[in-house]
């Protein structure tokens, strides 16, 4: 019996130290049930106060990540074809408005204008000539053209003056017919008065053939004239021809002057697309240039947020490239069209089947340069304070 006892005591002990636990259990689970409380309401508290944050964020403020920086990127090309012979800048060198970047053979440019002048002077040269000769043919028909009008003057007074004489002689010589038959005259008297009569008569002859003579030169002479007129017209063609030739030449020129390209703004050089040798065609690039500090960030708003939107308002800017660093904005245009109006191929719906698809509305955010910090390309986050 004793044994017995002794071994259900044994036995026993472990039951009743087993038969304690669950007790100790259920003591454990009631006391940690209040802390699990405390940790799940702590828990929906931190998730309420930062999803009101988040709510009050989305109220205040747009987000946008589909931003990047933009600049006028401009694509320096030539004019003009030929052997690239020098390309004087590097990417990333420093330029301002006129500097030069490159040049292109000049040597047929310049036998060109060599050849255009030696032509220019020949017309030159045969306009002096044509302009004397011009002078000379003039002065020659006016000097003619007086003295014949001078002979023509003389012969005119002559015939003038010997008309009276003529009629007096031819009355004479009638006088002294009707004399001499009346016998009161000599026949002496009478031949003395018809040779006067026919002396005067060849004398008025004469002179009225030398004012005949005297008007046919002045007649000729002012023919003359049309020389000195026709003269004139081949002066005019040269005239023409020289403006002519002297337009090439200025064309040409400028030709030459395009064979040294310049920077047509001051800015940086990004690219150069065009090495010492190349053989350069009309409206190839040449270099990409652009101006640092006319930069700016173009955004792509939803067509559901773009009423939230006006002009003048604050942007956030936070670059990738530096996120520690925050740069402020302000919305400088909002776009007329969406993104998808400037597609270059549409998107036809020959089947029927649609699918919306929320459009952005592309925007305009100016910023300023920060030390050259900013570049065209740069992908940007945006906030923009919209006070909703």
């Amino acid at each position: 019996m004793q044994r017995s006892k002794s071994v259900g005591g044994e036995v026993g002990g472990p039951n009743k130290e087993w038969s304690g636990n669950p007790k100790s259990k259920s003591s454990g689970q009631l006391r940690r049930t209040p802390a699990s409380l405390l940790i799940l309401a702590a828990l929906f508290c931190g998730i309420g106060y930062f999803g009101y944050e988040e709510l009050m964020e989305r109220l205040a403020f747009l987000h946008e990540e589909d931003a990047r920086i933009q600049s006028n990127m401009v694509m320096v090309s030539s004019r003009v074809s030929g052997w690239a012979t020098s390309v004087v800048v590097r990417e990333g060198s420093p330029v301002n408005k006129g500097t030069v970047l490159a040049s292109i053979d000049q040597r047929e440019s310049r036998a060109l204008i060599d050849e255009l002048t030696a032509q220019l002077e020949a017309v030159e040269a045969e306009e002096l000539r044509l302009r004397a000769e011009q002078d000379l043919v003039r002065k020659q028909t006016e000097s003619r053209l007086n003295s014949v009008r001078l002979a023509l003057s003389a012969a005119q007074v002559t015939v003038s003056s010997l008309e009276p004489q003529l009629q007096l002689a031819k009355r004479d010589f009638e006088r002294n017919q009707k004399l001499f038959r009346q016998r009161v005259i000599s026949r002496r008297q009478l031949d003395q008065s018809e040779e006067r009569q026919q002396r005067i008569e060849r004398e008025h002859r004469i002179a009225a053939a030398n004012l005949e003579s005297a008007e046919a030169k002045v007649k000729e002479a002012k023919v003359e004239r049309v020389r000195v007129q026709i003269l004139a017209g081949e002066y005019a063609v040269l005239s023409k021809q020289g403006a002519e030739t002297k337009a090439k030449i200025r064309r040409q020129r400028f030709d030459l002057e395009d064979r040294i390209i310049k920077s047509p703004i001051k800015g940086v050089v990004d690219r150069i697309f065009v090495e010492v040798g190349e053989y350069v065609a009309p409206g190839q690039r040449f270099m990409l240039v652009h101006d640092p500090s006319h930069i700016w960030v173009e955004a792509n708003i939803k067509e559901t947020e773009v009423r939230r939107l006006m002009l003048g308002q604050k942007v956030e800017v936070s670059v990738d490239a530096y996120p520690d660093e925050m740069f402020e904005g302000e919305i400088e245009r909002i776009g007329d069209a969406a993104t998808s109006a400037f597609a270059l191929l549409p998107s036809p719906n020959p089947s029927g089947n649609f699918t919306k698809i929320t459009q952005r509305i592309p925007i305009r955010i100016a910023i300023e340069q920060r030390e050259g910090k900013l570049r065209p390309g740069m992908m940007v986050e945006i906030k923009i304070v919209t006070g909703g």
